[in-house]
């Protein structure tokens, strides 16, 4: 069984209002990456960990049918907004076996890369699949069960890449080089939207 927990905590200081609610496409990017994630026939579960600015976040996925966690200690970084995720999904699904972790400004990430996670899981003995884009591995990326006591340990900013380049040695590599394109600004926002 695999859980999604899609990452949505950040402030967007870069940005100056929440790009969670930045819309590409006819959707916000938070709502781009719900539907992706409910989309993806493998999966049981799927909680978005949300922080900075949930009340104007919230109204917007309202109707989405997913659980809803709050990160009271989203400044303290990523591995605060993993660490409750995950804690949430075992509280949630117990069996659980394995976790995607998703950011919702990877406006590219489909139900057809997050079906592929699971797939490579199935056929090889690794416990990770990461993404493989610019020369580096993350998100969206799978961790077995014997993964979440580490997930659940990090601390500050520390993001589950961390974790992946530990254990370099049980990672399975994913290519999707469309990964390397996220919005951390309006003007990343507006060049996606001219293109597409």
């Amino acid at each position: 069984m695999t859980g999604i927990i899609i990452l949505a905590a950040g402030s967007s200081s870069r940005f100056g209002s929440p790009k969670q609610n930045f819309v590409y496409q006819g959707k916000t990017l938070l709502q781009r990456a719900i539907q992706t994630a409910l989309t993806c026939l493998h999966c049981e579960k799927v909680i978005v960990v949300l922080g900075a600015n949930e009340e104007l976040i919230r109204s917007n996925i309202d109707d989405q049918v997913v659980y809803v966690a709050y990160n009271p200690r989203w400044q303290e970084g990523m591995g605060s907004s993993i660490k409750i995720g995950v804690q949430e999904m075992l509280r949630l699904k117990p069996g659980i076996t394995s976790i995607i972790l998703m950011l919702c400004d990877q406006p590219f990430v489909d139900s057809f890369l997050i079906s592929q996670l699971v797939e490579k899981k199935e056929i090889n003995d690794c416990g990770i699949i990461a993404s493989s884009y610019r020369d580096a591995l993350g998100a969206p990326a799978l961790f077995d069960a014997k993964y979440f006591p580490d997930l659940m340990n990090l601390q500050g900013h520390e993001g589950a890449k961390k974790i992946i380049e530990t254990h370099a040695d049980d990672v399975f590599v994913l290519p999707f080089p469309l990964g390397a394109i996220d919005i951390d600004t309006a003007e990343d926002l507006e060049r996606l939207n001219q293109a597409g």
